[in-house]
């Protein structure tokens, strides 16, 4: 379970998350949308551990982030917007380097080193240097890296990025099986399809604030719309901004 307790983060006079309260259950999936800028990567990281909040709380699995950052990493698997790699490693040499770290044993990192690798369909890449890689690739890297030592909890930040239809439809997959598991997952995606296909519960996060949140279809009754998108365009008040849009891009055609 990840509970967030009226969480704040500011950057001098900038705030970045503005005192958001949400839970993510066992067993769910928690999706997290908002617009560029809108403070879902920061409330990630503070979940994940990596930076501290101004104000509020994390509880993941019961542990305090901020008292103990270091237990929460060792439970959760957290992949970032951007992959962060060792590129002058190989795959093969990096995931050995994750799972020394981790303290998986040696029978255990390579039985999931070769399921995750065939799954992802990179084993002809695993010998080469990651700097040398597509995106795409080095995406697929950070998300068995993230996997390899079958965390608790998943934290991932718009992980579908450069993932070709495949290797989405096995990390689909993967989230449902973690899910069936009752393990906590919670990510952010700007593919609101997928978003509308797996999560049990969505968070609108806009200007730093959650300004919405429940089912698929709890949101589509709030905002009196058909589709996930236009809920999503209204909420942010988008829809009619890019109404006018289309409008300006049809006359200049």
């Amino acid at each position: 379970m990840i509970e967030v307790e009226r969480l704040t983060k500011r950057y001098g006079g900038a705030i970045a998350v503005n005192d958001i309260t949400f839970t993510v259950n066992d067993g769910e999936i928690y999706g997290l949308l908002g617009p560029n800028g809108s403070g879902k990567s920061t409330t990630l990281k503070i979940i994940a551990g990596i930076i501290k909040p101004t104000s509020g709380r994390v509880i993941v699995e019961g542990i305090d982030v901020l008292k103990d950052p270091m237990a929460v990493k060792r439970i959760s698997g957290y992949v970032p917007e951007t992959p962060v790699l060792y590129e002058s490693l190989t795959p093969t040499e990096f995931f050995s380097f994750v799972g020394s770290v981790r303290g998986i044993e040696e029978d255990v990192l390579e039985d999931r080193v070769r399921r995750l690798v065939e799954a992802f369909g990179i084993e002809k890449y695993m010998n080469q240097l990651i700097g040398t890689l597509s995106f795409g690739t080095r995406q697929k890297i950070s998300l068995i890296s993230a996997l390899l030592h079958d965390p608790k909890v998943l934290i991932l930040d718009e992980a579908m990025n450069g993932l070709d239809p495949k290797s989405a439809r096995v990390f689909r997959e993967l989230l449902m099986e973690f899910k069936a598991e009752s393990k906590s997952i919670i990510f952010s995606t700007h593919v609101l399809a997928l978003a509308e296909l797996v999560c049990d519960r969505i968070g609108l996060i806009h200007n730093g604030k959650l300004i919405a949140e429940g089912t698929v279809e709890e949101l589509k009754e709030l905002a009196k719309e058909e589709s996930l998108e236009d809920v999503f365009l209204k909420l942010t008040e988008a829809k009619d901004e890019v109404a006018i849009l289309v409008n300006v891009l049809k006359e200049a055609l």
